[in-house]
């Protein structure tokens, strides 16, 4: 998502599923069509979703945010947007894209039991 308002700042980017502005702290990974997840919504996303095991293969569809596919599946929805959902795989792949950053320290959560 973008603030036409703050073209030209880093305020400019702002996260789909918090509407949170871009900042050095908190980075964000881009989808299609320029949606963003920023590092603390994808912390929950992915930590949520991997803990998801009851009936992992859901007949529930959802159109993820970030790739814009209808995705049968886990997924994390934003407990403020409830528009903004991230599939299970663009959750991993946003999640290897953060880790592999050099310029930010972010590690893929652990799972937890």
């Amino acid at each position: 998502m973008h603030d036409p308002e703050q073209e030209g700042t880093p305020a400019f980017f702002i996260c789909d599923f918090c509407r949170k502005a871009w900042t050095e702290d908190n980075q964000m990974v881009e989808g299609h069509r320029g949606s963003l997840i920023c590092a603390s919504c994808l912390t929950v996303a992915y930590t949520e979703i991997n803990a998801f095991h009851e009936n992992p293969e859901s007949d529930a569809t959802s159109k993820c945010t970030m790739c814009i596919e209808d995705r049968k599946g886990a997924h994390w929805q934003s407990p403020i947007y409830e528009e903004a959902i991230i599939c299970k795989r663009c959750a991993r792949q946003a999640a290897t894209t953060l880790q592999n950053d050099p310029d930010f320290e972010w590690e893929k959560p652990r799972a937890t039991t």
